[in-house]
Formats: C-alpha cells, structure tokens, sequence
C-alpha cells in the first residue's frame, strides 16, 4: 500500500547547525538528540570534558567545547571559532538559586538575580553575528519559581526577570527569534543532584498529582525546544512545559 504523501514528513532540521550550550546532559543532550535526529548538525558545549566527550561522540557533533559559559572571553572565543553560519542557539546551562532573602549578602543576591540574564545577553551578543535571519536563540526557565514561598523568594524575582527580558530582546535582534521555555520539574540528573535521596519520593508525588499522570522528562522538553526551532513565527515568547504542576497546590 502506498502511504499518502500528506503522511511523508522530512526532517525540520536537514541542514542546520544547532548549537547546545550545556548539551552534554539532560534537557540538552535529549534537545541535541532530536536536533541531530530531524537532519542538524550539532555542536556541543559544558563544562564536563569527559561527559562532553561522550556526547559528541554518541551524537557526531560537528564540533564540541569544554568551559564555563559564565566566562565572557571562553563564551566569546568559543562563538568567534564557531564556523559560519549557524542556524539555532540553545541555553540550558546554569542552575537557580535558592534562599531566603533575608539571609542571602549582596553579592548572592546580585548573583541570583542576574546570572541569568547576563549569561543570556552575552550569548547573543556573541551569537547575533553568526546567525542566519529566522534562526532562534532558546533559553530557559522555571514554572515553579511563580509562587512566592518561604525560601523562594530570590527565584521568584529571578524568574519575574526573564519572560520580559526575552521579548525586548527579540525586537532587537529580529529577525533572529529569541524564545524562552519555562520548565517545571524535569527528570534530569540535575534535578536528583538538587533532590538527592527525595527524588524518589518527588517522583512519586508528582505522579500522582500532575494532570498528565507522569513526570517530565528531558525528552518532552526537547521535543518543545525543536518545535521552536523549526516553527519561524514564533519568537518573543515564554513556552510552559510542566505536565500542569504549577496549577496544583
């Protein structure tokens, strides 16, 4: 039987650089992944030489990179050396901040608060140049850090920060797209370094509240991470994917 050509779909990404900052692992080794799987080419980046290796290895990464993305001159060397052009940059490097206000010093709030978005700014200061009209630059952030609780305080503000900090700099970079996804709880190894012996019991928790009766996990992230890229009306915009948790109490 012949299948219909409305079935027949080619890959998103035939042909394109996808570049993964913090793509040895997690949300985006699975972002990599799928990239790679829709016909990209990938170049991977972290801060774990050996994790990394192993990666672009798995994948055939064009290319890869150990430093740490929060130093401007690697960040900045790392993009000069990157080959030209390339189509979509993703973020998923760092990690949020957690504390009460009140016992955090100046520099830890300074810290928590705008990691982030300088990490972010420097990236496309450095990538705008690199980068074919329509591609995108792909951050991300956190459901959860929308509810002010006891001890969560500096995440909220962080958190408040990036949806607005996202569509300013859309408008100055069109007509490269800039889009931010705002995950919960995902299943990574970042996540059980954070829970360590309650991420079971965490898993276990959200199982049986979340609306879709399951945890997210990396590839369902990376699944909304590739639609953005391949999807070019989309940009200044803040993409939720948390399985429903932040409408839980």
């Amino acid at each position: 039987m012949t299948t219909p050509a409305w079935t027949q779909r080619e890959p998103e990404l035939v042909g394109q650089t996808v570049v993964v900052i913090g793509g040895s692992a997690g949300i985006g080794l699975e972002t990599a992944r799928r990239a790679r799987a829709q016909g990209a080419n990938v170049i991977l980046a972290g801060r774990n030489l050996d994790r990394l290796n192993r990666a672009a290895s798995e994948l055939g990464a064009q290319r890869s990179a150990a430093f740490d993305a929060n130093d401007a001159g690697l960040l900045a060397r790392f993009f000069q050396d990157l080959p030209t052009p390339i189509d979509h940059v993703m973020v998923t490097a760092g990690r949020p901040h957690y504390g009460p206000l009140l016992e955090m010093n100046s520099a830890q709030v300074r810290q928590a608060i705008s990691e982030r978005v300088v990490l972010y700014l420097e990236i496309a200061r450095n990538a705008a140049g690199k980068m074919r009209p329509g591609g995108t630059l792909l951050f991300m952030s956190g459901t959860g850090g929308r509810r002010v609780g006891h001890g969560l305080g500096i995440v909220s503000a962080a958190t408040a920060a990036l949806p607005a900090f996202t569509a300013a700099l859309a408008l100055e970079l069109a007509p490269i797209r800039v889009n931010l996804i705002a995950a919960g709880f995902v299943d990574t190894p970042l996540s059980a370094s954070l829970l360590g012996d309650r991420l079971e019991e965490r898993r276990n928790e959200l199982r049986a509240t979340l609306p879709i009766g399951r945890v997210v996990g990396p590839a369902d992230v990376a699944a909304l991470a590739v639609h953005i890229m391949s999807n070019t009306a989309l940009t200044g915009a803040t993409y939720d994917i948390d399985g429903g948790q932040q409408f839980i109490s």
